[in-house]
């Protein structure tokens, strides 16, 4: 989101993101050599989209200065590398354990995760309910993610971004974090359909009732 920004606003934010107490309408108006009318023009912007809030008061020998800090919704859009550190831990794994074992305990921590998922919303009984909800917290996640029923009238899960995208190209055993998530949230059988690190336009993922022999083996 900090490439759309407008400059001004851009180098707001970048001195909150150095002064963690927040700073003043004055001080920032005199750090960007603009008023402070449009000092407080920019800072309604950023508090209307959530990067900044109002913060703590100062005594400034007269009526108390309002500061203003980033939020951690702020923080979050500059630039941090959480993908590299994931591939190094992922790397460092492999070496040791092997892809197979690594691939194993991504579908571990996927049926982990989606049994705390579950444990929230003790309400979803139909599989038709689970594969909506889930699509709804892969949305709120990041996926832009949205369910459907096919042709087949089976339900469907289509997501437009991976949110492990770029570490599921050189890594594809992150993708059965995502299966064992959906498998185990839904009680279906996930078929990845179409999937974005394999070259596809969407990741696509459909969903079918569990034979009895699968069942018994869960």
């Amino acid at each position: 989101m900090l490439e759309i920004l407008g400059i001004r606003q851009k180098e707001l934010l970048k001195l909150l993101l150095k002064k963690k107490a927040g700073m003043a309408v004055d001080e920032l108006s005199e750090q960007l050599a603009i008023t402070r009318n449009a000092v407080r023009q920019h800072l309604a912007a950023l508090e209307n989209d959530r990067l900044i809030s109002k913060s703590a008061t100062r005594p400034s020998g007269g009526r108390p200065q309002q500061l203003y800090a980033l939020t951690d919704t702020g923080h979050e859009i500059f630039p941090r590398r959480y993908s590299w550190l994931a591939q190094l831990l992922l790397e460092s794994m492999q070496d040791e354990l092997g892809s197979e074992v690594v691939g194993e305990r991504l579908s571990v921590l996927g049926a982990r995760v989606a049994a705390q998922l579950r444990n929230q919303r003790p309400g979803l009984q139909q599989p038709e309910e689970k594969v909506q909800e889930l699509a709804v917290i892969m949305e709120q996640i990041g996926y832009d993610a949205h369910s459907a029923v096919d042709a087949s009238n089976t339900p469907v899960i289509e997501a437009n971004n991976c949110v492990f995208h770029n570490l599921a190209m050189q890594n594809p055993e992150v993708c059965k974090f995502d299966l064992a998530l959906l498998s185990s949230f839904t009680g279906s059988t996930v078929e990845h359909h179409e999937c974005m690190s394999k070259g596809g336009n969407v990741c696509r993922f459909k969903f079918h009732p569990k034979k009895l022999s699968d069942q018994k083996t869960d």
